[in-house]
């Protein structure tokens, strides 16, 4: 019986050790999710003249590879009149994970807030989860320049304008200070209105219109793959 007593305690204590040790041992995460979603470190220079649809996908497909990406990058923009394209049509399906592989969001619904509920629950945009190819920040409403009008084209529900007005500078092949471009604000904030994606129109299409109401001609792109 005093022979038992000790052993049982020493295995006791054995396993207590056991349990410490795997207990203080570093919980696995979960590898981190590729890049599929950026804001463009850089416009075209020119405005809202991308060289049209093509020409603002082969900006997001340039910044993308130079980090090293190898996936399939499409701006998310409207165009307007025949064979117009809805931004939402033309961006995959998601989910989509900014440079640190945080969630911008699962997929289409909940990124356009297709439902009451989704809505009212929002993406997870904003300003700090908003990041370029490289993974920094763009300077939102209190900054200084101001940067946070997004070029889109759209209206909140990802679709295009289908009156006579310009809401995509021409296709986005104008830098005129004539004509206008449906802006979202990445940050959420400003001029009364938080969407992302249709907060107001820009003054002109000129690289200088877009800086007077807060943009540098930047963009959203999505990896379709």
């Amino acid at each position: 019986m005093k022979t038992i007593k000790p052993l049982v305690a020493a295995i006791s204590l054995s396993a207590l050790c056991s349990f410490l040790a795997i207990a203080q041992q570093p919980a696995q995460q979960a590898p981190k999710q590729p890049m599929s979603f950026f804001i463009t470190s850089a416009g075209s220079g020119h405005g809202a003249n991308l060289g049209g649809l093509a020409g603002a996908d082969r900006i997001c497909q340039t910044l993308a590879a130079a980090v090293g990406s190898t996936k399939t990058w499409h701006a998310y923009m409207s165009t307007q009149g025949p064979n117009a394209v809805n931004a939402r049509d033309r961006i995959g399906t998601g989910p989509w994970y900014n440079a640190n592989g945080e969630k911008i969001a699962n997929g289409l619904a909940d990124l356009h807030g297709d439902t009451a509920e989704l809505a009212r629950v929002g993406n997870n945009l904003v300003k700090f989860t908003g990041l370029t190819e490289k993974g920094g920040t763009v300077n939102g409403r209190g900054d200084t320049p101001n940067m946070h009008d997004m070029l889109t084209g759209s209206h909140t529900d990802g679709t295009d304008y289908t009156d006579a007005a310009d809401h995509t500078c021409g296709n986005w092949t104008s830098d005129a200070s004539t004509g206008s471009a449906q802006l979202g604000h990445f940050d959420r904030s400003g001029g009364g209105n938080t969407s992302w994606n249709s907060a107001h129109p820009s003054a002109g299409c000129s690289q200088d219109n877009l800086v007077s109401t807060g943009g540098a001609g930047l963009f959203y792109c999505f990896a379709i793959n």
